[in-house]
């Protein structure tokens, strides 16, 4: 993590499962000149805070959301690197709430484009989901609509030397609001049977550490426009159950299917048909590069010019 020493970092949504994992991660593995926690919740930095207390030299606290652009310009000042983690995330939350999730996961990704490009940011990695691959929920939807933004960024970054970046993840195991924290908790609380969608119902699964993993291949690897995917193991939601239920051996109660729930997918994809044309295979990762092509089609018509070429190897 080299590449980190003596750099000023920030992480919108710093006080997630993502962002306290991936702040530590660096904090114990580099030398950074400063990192930022920009988010709303000022009780959650002040926990973040007390359990990093030996790296106060080097940690700033910023309250504030991704929908602010002033707040978040400010804060951006003289940062090197973004890694833009806020978002709101739950399916049926958004799905009641759709301006909500617009306002945070569109509109404050062009404020953080904003920010990055006023402040001659040096790389900007955003994180994505799986669910923004053929969208059928609202909050897939946004964060399709957001992650065309971050690739969009790298056109107008005229003299900036900013490079914008995506990262596509699955479910993370453990982290906050996935399955497997929820059966554990139903299961705990002794209720009468585990609850789930649909048995057959697939999810792509990794672990908190490759998560952040991901993120400091892309920080190094990334170049304009990339997205990059772990290749990730997939798992039924049945499966995940009957394994959680096996882990407590005296609980005995069944699992009872209840049916989806608004917008969810019973199988999920972490890269499209479309994009398998174009992705990279680079061992434990993909990387989609960018489409270069230019939005004038006239030259492949009438000169028989190759999109082959526009794509970066």
């Amino acid at each position: 993590m080299k590449h980190l020493n003596n750099k000023s970092v920030l992480v919108t949504g710093g006080t997630g499962s993502f962002g306290k994992k991936f702040i530590q991660t660096i904090l114990e593995n580099s030398n950074p000149k400063k990192v930022i926690v920009y988010s709303r919740d000022e009780l959650k930095q002040f926990d973040l805070s007390n359990n990093l207390s030996k790296y106060s030299k080097v940690m700033r606290y910023f309250i504030g959301d991704v929908r602010d652009k002033e707040r978040l310009n400010l804060a951006t000042k003289d940062v090197d690197f973004i890694v833009h983690a806020a978002a709101l995330k739950q399916v049926v939350s958004s799905e009641y709430n759709p301006m909500e999730a617009i306002k945070t996961n569109i509109n404050g990704a062009e404020n953080v484009i904003d920010a990055a490009l006023n402040n001659n940011v040096e790389k900007i990695i955003a994180l994505s989901t799986d669910k923004a691959v053929n969208p059928l929920n609202l909050y897939g939807a946004t964060k399709l609509a957001s992650d065309k933004l971050f690739i969009a960024a790298n056109n107008i970054v005229g003299k900036s030397k900013s490079k914008f970046s995506i990262v596509r993840y699955g479910n993370v195991v453990n982290s906050r609001g996935s399955v497997i924290p929820i059966f554990k908790k139903i299961i705990e609380n002794k209720s009468k049977f585990i609850p789930i969608t649909h048995s057959e119902m697939t999810r792509f699964l990794m672990s908190l550490e490759e998560s952040v993993d991901l993120v400091l291949y892309a920080l190094s690897n990334g170049e304009q426009g990339d997205i990059f995917i772990q290749k990730s193991p997939a798992s039924t939601v049945g499966t995940i159950a009957e394994s959680i239920k096996h882990f407590f051996h005296k609980y005995d109660h069944p699992i009872q299917v209840i049916g989806t729930r608004h917008g969810e997918k019973l199988y999920e994809s972490l890269i499209s048909r479309e994009e398998m044309f174009h992705s990279k295979d680079l061992g434990k990762y993909y990387k989609i590069p960018c489409d270069n092509r230019d939005l004038n089609y006239e030259g492949f018509f009438s000169k028989g010019y190759s999109d082959k070429a526009n794509y970066k190897d």
